[in-house]
């Protein structure tokens, strides 16, 4: 009785084994294979039907081949997914041509290719990169910002990083989009897009959000101390400089602008405690307000209510003004 359930609990497995990696393998070659869509659709249809067929013979006397099939089946496909790699060196668009990179000597931080655009729409800007150094002995703190799109429960998150002396310095995880190409959270499962550091103006980075792209862009002031906020810089500089060197894929789900910052913070402190809010990162603010990463002086709905920067945002091209008047009236610490 024994052995029959062990041998009826491996072919349901295998069976499973093979149901998922005839799904997995589908999706896979429909975005990754090369060639047009016709193509690549064709390999996905032969490869969903080699599966069920393989799926089928498990329950036939010729199981044993069809184990072999499939074993045979996944050692090619794990095999050819392998091949592909990641690039800094393709026809990427205008806003992530660049990213950021530097050196810390002593308390200086450099930083090279900040991005500085000046946005008048999402298609029409003027282009460019500074370098720029900053005096970590003059950073007072951190703050987050939450740009949402389409509902609560997703939203971008920016880092910015302020100064006593200088303008904030913003950093941005983001995908590193080819020309022509859009993003699909589906393919993004699927070494579709690189990831991209990018370091910029909060007149770029934030305005862009807020005003030319329409999104609801919120902000809460970060109660951290001096020294979290400049190791947190000196671990985004040290993630930057690694996707500079060797680039690295972007994934929806395990490698984005929310979990690679909660990454940095477990390196940093271990006992921060994984939350489901980490992945659905529009309800981020519930999560850093019951960690005391936000400030306790009014309750959550207060500071989800002064975060909209919305109505601040709009002013100038050129508008010195803008971190200052975007904060006006954000509890702080």
């Amino acid at each position: 009785m024994l052995r029959r359930t062990g041998r009826l609990a491996l072919f349901l497995l295998l069976a499973l084994a093979v149901l998922g990696l005839g799904a997995w393998g589908a999706l896979a070659l429909w975005f990754r294979a090369p060639g047009p869509e016709l193509v690549r659709g064709a390999l996905a249809v032969l490869w969903a039907a080699a599966l069920l067929a393989i799926l089928a013979g498990l329950f036939t006397v010729r199981r044993r081949q069809a184990a072999v099939a499939f074993a045979a089946c996944a050692i090619g496909l794990i095999g050819w997914w392998l091949t592909i790699r990641p690039s800094n060196t393709r026809d990427w668009t205008p806003d992530v041509a660049r990213t950021a990179h530097g050196e810390i000597v002593g308390d200086r931080l450099t930083v090279h290719d900040v991005r500085n655009f000046r946005w008048r729409s999402d298609t029409d800007f003027d282009q460019a990169w500074d370098t720029r150094s900053f005096d970590l002995g003059k950073l007072e703190g951190a703050d987050l910002f939450l740009s949402y799109w389409a509902g609560e429960a997703i939203a971008h998150a920016i880092v910015s990083f302020q100064f006593a002396d200088a303008p904030p310095l913003a950093f941005s995880i983001e995908i590193r989009k080819e020309r022509g190409e859009d993003y699909s959270a589906i393919a993004g499962f699927f070494k579709s897009y690189e990831l991209a550091f990018i370091a910029a103006d909060e007149q770029d980075v934030v305005k862009v959000r807020a005003t030319a792209r329409g999104e609801d862009v919120r902000i809460y002031r970060l109660d951290i101390q001096k020294a979290t906020a400049r190791t947190l810089i000196e671990r985004y500089l040290a993630a930057a400089n690694r996707a500079y060197a060797e680039p690295e894929w972007y994934n929806t789900f395990t490698t984005n602008c929310t979990t690679v910052i909660f990454g940095m913070a477990r390196v940093m402190d271990p006992g921060i405690p994984m939350d489901w809010r980490v992945l659905l990162s529009g309800y981020l603010p519930g999560y850093l307000y019951e960690h005391d990463f936000l400030s306790r002086k009014v309750s959550l709905e207060q500071l989800v209510s002064a975060a909209h920067i919305g109505p601040r945002a709009p002013g100038p091209a050129d508008d010195p003004g803008f971190s200052a008047r975007i904060r006006d009236g954000v509890p702080t610490p």
